[in-house]
C-alpha cells in the first residue's frame, strides 16, 4: 500500500466572506519516490458532512481523459463520476476518509482492459458478427479512498470502481459506412457486466498497492448517445481485501428522467404536472419564453433533486432581476421543500441567475450574475 507520511502545520489564511475558515491545514509528504519528495495538503475544513476532502492539490488520475474517448454522451461522464462518488459513501464515509482521484490504473492499462474484456474488432466483418458480439464495456473508472492514521500517516484504505456498460451499442461494418445500433437489455448488461467484472477484481490484485484493499465495485448504464439525461448505476457489490471473487450484486434503484416527457407523465405524473404549470406561469409573464427542461434524480422512485433550466431572451440586466424575482415567488409557492430544487435561468446558453433550495430550507438562495 501507498504510505504518505503526514504532520501538521499551522497556517493563517486570509480567505473572502464567502469562503470557509481556514485555520489549520496538514501537509501530506509522498515517502516513496528514491528522486524528490513530493508534498501535498489535506485541508482543515470540509464544504458538507457529506463531501470529502481531497489532498491538494489536486492529482490527475493515470487514466485522466481517457473516458471522454470511451463514452460519448457527456452527461454519462460527469453522472459516472459523481455518480461514483456517492454510491462510495455507503462503504467510505465522508467523515473518516479522503478522497483522491485513480492513481493506480493508468491509460494504458485501461485501454488494454476494455479491449481484452470486450469481444475482438473485426475488419470487413459482417453485420452479424457485430449483432452477435456487441462491445459492452465502455470505461472503468478508478477513485481512491485514504485513512489518517495515529501515527500522523494515511494511507490507501480502499477503492471503488465504476464500470460503464453500453445500453446500445453503436458499429461500422466498414469505415465512413452507416452507423447500426443495437440495445441491449438490463437483464442482458447485468449478466456480461458480472462476468466482466470478475476479471477486473483478478486483474487488480495483481496491481502493486492494490493486492489486499477492499473494492467496491459498481455496474453503471449508459444512456444513449444523444439522450438529454444521463444513465445510472444499477448495481454494486464489495470485494473484501482478502477476496479476489465477486459475491453478490445489491440492486441500486436509481434514475434520471426529464420533464416534460412520456416517461415523465407515465412514471411521475405528479411532478410532470408541477412542472409544466410552472412553465405555463412563466408563459403568461414573459413573451420570449421557449419552455422550461426539467430534470428529476430520483432514489427508489423518490424524487430528491429537481433542475429547471428557463431559456429566455433578456434585452438588459433589469429584465433578468424582474424575472428572477418572479420566478422566485413561483419557487416559493408551487414546490414542495422534501427534495433540493435548482432554477437555471440562461440566454444564449449564458447562466444569468440561479435560483436554490436546499430539501427542508424555509427560503431559496438567489444569486444573479454580472
Amino acid at each position: 500500500m501507498k504510505k504518505l507520511s503526514i504532520w501538521l502545520l499551522g497556517v493563517l489564511l486570509f480567505v473572502t466572506s464567502c469562503a470557509p475558515d481556514v485555520n489549520e491545514e496538514e501537509v501530506v509528504q509522498n515517502d516513496e519516490s528514491d528522486s524528490k519528495q513530493e508534498t501535498a495538503i489535506v485541508p482543515s475544513y470540509q464544504l458538507s458532512e457529506e463531501n470529502y476532502k481531497m489532498i491538494l492539490p489536486f492529482e490527475p488520475g493515470k487514466a485522466r481523459g481517457v473516458i471522454v474517448g470511451q463514452v460519448a454522451n457527456r452527461l454519462d461522464i460527469d453522472e459516472m463520476e459523481e455518480g461514483l462518488r456517492r454510491q462510495s459513501k455507503e462503504v467510505y464515509d465522508p467523515k473518516k476518509y479522503l478522497f483522491q482521484e485513480g492513481q493506480y490504473i493508468d491509460e494504458d492499462t485501461v485501454l488494454k482492459w476494455i479491449d481484452k474484456l470486450n469481444p475482438p474488432k473485426k475488419e470487413k466483418a459482417k453485420k452479424k458478427y457485430f449483432e452477435d458480439n456487441p462491445r459492452y464495456l465502455s470505461h472503468i473508472l478508478e477513485q481512491n479512498y485514504l485513512v489518517k492514521k495515529e501515527d500522523k500517516s494515511v494511507e490507501l484504505a480502499g477503492i471503488s470502481l465504476g464500470i460503464a456498460m453500453k445500453s446500445v451499442y453503436r458499429f461500422q461494418t466498414e469505415p465512413g459506412g452507416p452507423y447500426y445500433y443495437e440495445s441491449i437489455s438490463k437483464s442482458e448488461m447485468l449478466k456480461e457486466g458480472n462476468k466482466i467484472a470478475q476479471k477486473v477484481i483478478k486483474s487488480i490484485r495483481e496491481i502493486e498497492g492494490l493486492e489486499k484493499v477492499p473494492v467496491m465495485m459498481a455496474l453503471y448504464r449508459e444512456e444513449d448517445q444523444s439522450s438529454p439525461v444521463p444513465g445510472n448505476f444499477i448495481a454494486k457489490t464489495n470485494v473484501p481485501s482478502n477476496s479476489a471473487s465477486i459475491g453478490d450484486w445489491d440492486t441500486i434503484d436509481e434514475e434520471y428522467v426529464l420533464f416534460p416527457s412520456d416517461e415523465g407523465k407515465k412514471k411521475y405524473y405528479e411532478d410532470q404536472e408541477i412542472v409544466t404549470s410552472f412553465g405555463k406561469e412563466i408563459a403568461s409573464y414573459f413573451p420570449n419564453y421557449v419552455g422550461v427542461i426539467g430534470e428529476g434524480f430520483y432514489m427508489n422512485e423518490e424524487l430528491q433533486k429537481m433542475t429547471i433550466e428557463i431559456p429566455i431572451e433578456f434585452y438588459g440586466k433589469g429584465e433578468v432581476v424582474g424575472f428572477t424575482q418572479y420566478a422566485y415567488g413561483l419557487v416559493q409557492d408551487m414546490f414542495k421543500d422534501y427534495y433540493d430544487l435548482e432554477i437555471k435561468i440562461t440566454s444564449s446558453d449564458k447562466l444569468e441567475s440561479m435560483i436554490y433550495r436546499e430539501a427542508g430550507a424555509d427560503k431559496p438562495t438567489v444569486h444573479i450574475f454580472h
